[in-house]
């Protein structure tokens, strides 16, 4: 019996592979308190998941963002016999081509999407078992597709689960620079571009008070981002790119995840880079870590004249020789394919979209919305058709 099959039948084929499952039901809460300590009962280093589905993280996001945009919970739980919870699917439902489409909470602010596991049976997931679950969430629910972006094909050296489901590349790649164990700087960053940056800091250093930082207290927290908040659009008007932060509620999201601490004391939920001297900031690099990796999410540097000793580029460098001390074993800079990534990350991480139907209306929409990211993904790859789709796009702007 294959996977097609067991989505199109839904429920009775559910019933027929529940016997292979570990799977033996599934709770769907729409209230993020509902949710919460079973959603914290992932949050452990025993466990399998990516720091942008931490409840804090994803909670910020729902109340700030999700909320203004009428999306509504809806927080699947699939546990075994013994009711022990095995994987925390985040998603929020919102209506897409005529149908009730479930996607992961976090937007475009969420570089990577995956639902939170028990490691044990993530490493043993099977058709089985994510038949089962869809067959539940078909049968519980009137979601008539589930629309899942930016999931990677792989996490802390395990495979990802959904990635059983029927899969296409997603629009755009993640640029990746993987952390080798004992690996000397040179490895990670070559001699002599160290050099040119370095070249380029001597300057920044003769000024007063020059240094580079972690923000860890609520008050430099609050006080690089009202810095960051000034600067951005100035920078994004430069590019001619609309002021992305300036939508409603994200502003409140990104002030409420930098200022939470996570559980454990190791930072918060997205920390703050920065270098700065006595008389400005000079740039920050905001982004989540979990101990494995560090994953860029923003970042914006001076209008000053520090601004031509690349600061953006010295403070990359910093964070990348932070987390390799830290043994981190691998760093992103978000999605996209901006020329200053490749200058350290020379390698891409292979991320999926996964269009599955749970109905015949969910089936029209997950094929339209699927045709769609193709389309998406093939004019982002062609040099030629890319500078087209810009040109439209300023025209229109």
């Amino acid at each position: 019996m294959t996977m097609a099959a067991a989505i199109e039948s839904q429920t009775a084929d559910a019933r027929a592979w529940s016997k292979a499952s570990r799977i033996a039901g599934v709770d769907i809460f729409h209230d993020l308190a509902a949710a919460e300590t079973v959603w914290r009962g992932f949050e452990t280093s025993k466990q399998f998941y990516t720091p942008y589905q931490r409840f804090d993280f994803v909670a910020a996001w729902q109340r700030q963002v999700g909320e203004r945009e009428g999306l509504r919970p809806f927080i699947v739980v699939g546990h075994d016999s013994e009711r022990r919870p095995l994987m925390l699917l985040p998603l929020a439902i919102e209506s897409r081509l005529g149908a009730r489409c479930a996607s992961f909470m976090g937007g475009k602010h969420s570089t990577f999407n995956m639902a939170l596991y028990d490691r044990d049976f993530a490493a043993n997931a099977t058709e089985a078992d994510l038949a089962t679950l869809l067959g539940s969430i078909a049968e519980r629910s009137r979601v008539d597709a589930l629309a899942l972006h930016q999931q990677p094909l792989n996490w802390q050296e395990l495979p990802n689960p959904m990635a059983l489901l029927p899969r296409q590349p997603s629009v755009n790649d993640c640029p990746l620079l993987v952390l080798e164990a004992g690996a000397a700087p040179t490895a990670l960053i070559s001699n002599s571009f160290r050099r040119r940056l370095k070249g380029k800091e001597r300057k920044l250093q003769a000024l007063s008070g020059y240094r580079y930082y972690v923000a860890t207290e609520s008050a430099d927290i609050s006080r690089l981002l009202d810095w960051f908040f000034r600067v951005k659009p100035q920078r994004m008007a430069e590019q001619k790119l609309p002021d992305v932060f300036a939508e409603p509620g994200i502003e409140q999201f990104i002030r409420t995840a930098c200022l939470t601490p996570l559980a454990d004391g190791n930072g918060h939920v997205i920390d703050i880079h920065a270098l700065e001297c006595d008389d400005e900031v000079i740039a920050i690099y905001a982004g989540v870590a979990d101990g494995h990796r560090f994953s860029m999410m923003f970042n914006t540097y001076t209008m000053s004249g520090n601004a031509k000793f690349s600061p953006g580029l010295i403070l990359m460098r910093d964070i990348i020789d932070r987390h390799a001390a830290q043994n981190y074993r691998a760093l992103d800079l978000g999605i996209g394919s901006d020329e200053y990534k490749r200058l350290f990350c020379k390698s891409d991480e292979a991320i999926f979209d996964s269009f599955v139907p749970l109905s015949l209306r969910g089936r029209l929409a997950a094929n339209a919305l699927s045709a769609l990211n193709r389309a998406k993904r093939t004019v982002k790859h062609n040099p030629a058709l890319f500078e087209i789709a810009q040109n439209l796009r300023s025209m229109f702007r």
